[in-house]
Formats: structure tokens, sequence, C-alpha cells
């Protein structure tokens, strides 16, 4: 929980539930375009929640941007096991075609990344990135948190 993230110094992101973000407390919530339709973002930001907002088209990150995002996420960036998505993979050159249009805003790579690729999407101008997959589907998922944190060991975060 917050609790236990807060203890190690974690930045707690919460995908989709709202309210359970503002209920915890949590440091930010993450929402699709379809949680947008729902969500009271008037009561999340009333809560001091910053908010990201995941973006896969034109339309999609207009519609982001109107709601004055913490970050923007583009995604897959290269094909994911981890949910079916309408969308095929987007590629680093949408990476670089985003961070143009969304300026100072940070911009997160989702979908596919793994330790090798991360290093691309921040090269085409993602400030960061996810991964779950290249955790969860690893024999020894301890180790490959260990492996990311050697290789970012050097990279400061804001």
């Amino acid at each position: 929980g917050i609790g236990h993230a807060r203890q190690y110094g974690v930045c707690l992101v919460l995908n989709d539930y709202w309210r359970i973000a503002i209920e915890e407390g949590v440091d930010y919530i993450h929402l699709g375009q379809e949680d947008l339709d729902t969500a009271d973002l008037t009561a999340i930001r009333a809560a001091g929640i910053r908010l990201g907002v995941s973006t896969h088209s034109d339309a999609e990150l207009e519609r982001a941007l109107s709601v004055a995002p913490d970050y923007v996420a583009l995604g897959p960036v290269w094909p994911t096991k981890l949910k079916k998505m309408p969308w095929g993979p987007q590629g680093t050159a949408k990476l670089s075609l985003w961070k143009q249009r969304i300026g100072s805003i940070p911009l997160v790579a989702i979908g596919g990344v793994t330790l090798e690729r991360a290093p691309l999407c921040l090269s085409a101008g993602a400030d960061c990135v996810a991964a779950v997959s290249d955790f969860i589907r690893m024999p020894d998922p301890e180790g490959q948190v260990k492996a990311w944190l050697n290789a970012t060991s050097d990279t400061a975060c804001v």
C-alpha cells in the first residue's frame, strides 16, 4: 500500500481505480481514455493526486491534453501480451512525434518495453518507461528488478 511505498521512497501510481486513489492518497492515478468518461477529475485534483493519461492516436492525445495531465503515456510501443489492445505497436518514431507535440509534459513509453529496449525509448524522446512483463515473466523477477536498478542507477528521476 501507500505506507510501504512512502517508507521506501517509491512513487505509487494506481491504474484506473480513481476512487481508491483518493481514499488511499496515492501519488498518481493513471487513466485510460475510457476512464476519462467516468472519472471525477475535479475530485482527483482536489485530493492532490497527479494525473497520467494513456494515448494511442492523435484524437486521444488531444483529449488527454484537454485535461491538463501531469504526464502522457504512449503505447504500446512494441507488441505486448499483457492485455489485448485494439492498437498495434506505435514504434519509437511516434514517441519522438508525441514529445514534440506535448513539449515539457513528461512522456511515458509503455508496452513491450524491456531493459534492452528502454534506452531506445529514452533516445526517441520518452522521459521514462513503464514495464510489467519484463519483470513478471522472468524466471527471477527480483533479479530483473536489480538489473533495471543497476542499469538506471546513473539516471536522475524527478
